[in-house]
């Protein structure tokens, strides 16, 4: 039986735990959570029902998958601390550590293990999300099996090589507040043309919400679906020109290439 434990029990462990429950994925029994503040630990408790207490040794020997979720700076005072009792017991070690590369991991762990490396979103945190996931040399077919159905119950998953990650991140991780961005704008569009703030606020979530929901639900191109809106000499061209006229595209584009560069900075690619 799978036996899953978390080291660290913040917000993104607590979304996997969610929605591993949730879908009947895995039971509570099987979740411990190593996690160093007491009140969190009572929180993940009494809601869901895991076990939690600080012990990341304990943990691991426990553990026949080890989820490490911690903030970057801890990780490798983390991964030292459990480097001997992972080389005995051999978990699948799954990271969703930001910027923390599958040959640094194995590195402190002194060697390769089987190591999985995730990115998820922050839309995980409500069970929508997309992760990108690779393998290390370490790890099996079967392992990153595993990682695809844990984070399968938060979303999305595809299998993507690591030395894209960094564009991942640029997409994907910063993606969403490209997108609150957008809506920041359709809001404060709509109030200047005289929509009270909470309607314009429903207006553009939804709208946003919706758009996104046709395209992954019709699998149309975006060039497509915006042809079905678009009349000739309408309202949506005249809006999609004002967009062109200040590079609104280019924009994005460039948006993206600036986090990938930043990302790339950080883990020091």
């Amino acid at each position: 039986m799978l036996r899953l434990g978390f080291i660290g029990g913040g917000r993104m462990a607590e979304a996997i735990i969610k929605g591993l429950l949730t879908s009947g994925e895995m039971a509570a029994e099987a979740i411990t959570v190593s996690e160093p503040s007491e009140a969190r630990q009572k929180y993940l408790q009494d809601t869901y029902g895991v076990k939690a207490f600080f012990d990341n040794l304990t943990l691991v020997r426990e553990s026949s998958v080890v989820l490490l979720a911690v903030k970057p700076q801890v990780a490798p005072q983390v991964l030292n601390e459990i480097r001997e009792v992972v080389a005995e017991t051999t978990p699948l070690l799954i990271s969703i550590v930001a910027g923390l590369s599958i040959a640094r991991m194995e590195e402190l762990l002194g060697g390769a293990s089987r190591l999985v490396r995730v990115m998820p979103n922050t839309p995980a945190l409500v069970l929508s999300g997309v992760s990108a996931i690779c393998g290390g040399k370490g790890a099996s077919e079967e392992d990153l099996t595993v990682a695809e159905r844990i984070f399968s119950a938060l979303g999305e998953v595809l299998r993507i090589p690591e030395s894209l990650f960094d564009a991942v991140t640029g997409l994907s991780g910063s993606g969403p507040a490209y997108v609150f961005a957008f809506i920041e704008a359709l809001v404060d569009g709509g109030v200047k043309e005289g929509l009270p703030r909470e309607v314009a606020e429903k207006l553009a979530v939804g709208t946003v919400f919706g758009a996104a929901k046709l395209m992954k639900e019709t699998g149309d191109n975006p060039y497509a679906l915006k042809g079905m809106v678009t009349s000739p000499g309408g309202t949506t061209m005249a809006g999609l020109k004002a967009l062109a006229d200040r590079a609104f595209h280019g924009a994005v584009m460039e948006a993206v290439s600036a986090a990938t560069q930043r990302a790339r900075e950080l883990s020091g690619a």
